[in-house]
């Protein structure tokens, strides 16, 4: 197994910039080098005010406080920052497609193809290419191809490793994750590079929390989490019509079926529907992939979760408001 000692994130957004903070803070041991083409956004990372970070979440400022200068640090330099890392993650944009096939609702794959081509040209040595982003399954092959033939001839590991984090509660997620997923090529190279970013987040997350798969599990495992957790909303906001019909309390109903261990409560309350920017669009590029992979009947129901939620408010909400 390869001992990292620099890492680099391409990327210094909302998901690159607390997760490598959290590292840093984690792994005194290792250089972490965050670096994004946006050079305003780096000032901010930089600014002494620790106010003005880019990012807000609760207990981030303290973290950047911590480790910035120390073993944390922020740059518009890209080329120097992949040339010296062992490790690359790859946390860029994925929005949904406005052009082109699969327009509204496959993942416009551009920033990640662009940093792919990006490393391939300026990597020297080998080195492990980490999926941060959340993207379609069978991404980490269309990377490795970009890797392999536009490259110098170095060797590649690729690895899933998708994030988990709830606006709000980030740090928190970081430092107590629910688990970590890491997911690779089942080869002897493979395995060494899933081990090399398991001892990484095992510097603070139990090893049993730490759960490798092969890289399409890993992958296919960000979107369908995020497809159950909207469905869970969906449900409880369809049922929210029935309960104004019957006399029953919606509230009622989610704490009841809530407390059935076997279901759970959370994301049983009820709303105008899910927001944020990834639950819709993970669901419609799940459709996607769906169809793609002729799946008609799979695309059809997890696209029923979208148009229940759209079409909620006629429904309980109306009857509640009008």
């Amino acid at each position: 197994m390869k001992t990292i000692k620099n890492i680099c994130c391409i990327g210094a957004g909302y998901v690159g910039g607390p997760t490598m903070a959290v590292i840093a803070q984690k792994c005194p041991e290792i250089k972490v080098h965050v670096v994004d083409i946006n050079p305003n956004r780096i000032a901010a990372w930089n600014d002494e005010n620790l106010d003005n970070l880019p990012v807000y979440e609760p207990g981030l400022a303290e973290v950047v406080a911590e480790t910035r200068g120390r073993n944390l640090f922020f740059s518009t330099n890209v080329e120097a920052a992949i040339d010296e890392a062992e490790m690359i993650f790859m946390s860029v944009n994925t929005p949904t497609k406005n052009y082109g096939k699969g327009k509204g609702m496959a993942a416009d794959l551009k920033y990640i193809e662009l940093s792919a081509r990006q490393i391939a040209r300026i990597a020297k040595s080998d080195k492990i290419v980490v999926e941060k982003s959340t993207l379609p399954v069978r991404t980490a092959e269309a990377i490795k191809s970009i890797l392999d033939n536009t490259g110098n001839h170095v060797k590649f590991q690729i690895l899933s490793n998708p994030e988990f984090l709830a606006e709000g509660t980030a740090i928190k997620d970081l430092h107590f994750a629910d688990r970590v997923l890491i997911g690779g090529e089942q080869t002897a190279e493979g395995l060494s590079a899933i081990e090399a970013l398991t001892a990484i987040y095992a510097h603070w997350i139990p090893r049993e929390k730490i759960i490798q798969t092969n890289i399409w599990s890993s992958e296919l495992s960000k979107l369908t989490a995020n497809a159950f957790l909207a469905q869970r909303i969906s449900s409880i906001n369809s049922l929210s019509a029935l309960c104004e019909r019957t006399g029953a309390d919606v509230d009622e109903v989610a704490r009841a079926i809530g407390s059935d261990s076997r279901i759970g409560p959370k994301f049983l309350k009820t709303s105008v529907g899910f927001g944020g920017s990834c639950f819709q669009k993970d669901i419609l590029n799940l459709v996607y992939i769906c169809k793609t992979q002729g799946l008609p009947e799979v695309a059809d129901y997890w696209e029923q979760v979208i148009l229940q939620k759209n079409s909620i408010f006629g429904l309980g909400f109306q009857e509640r408001y009008k």
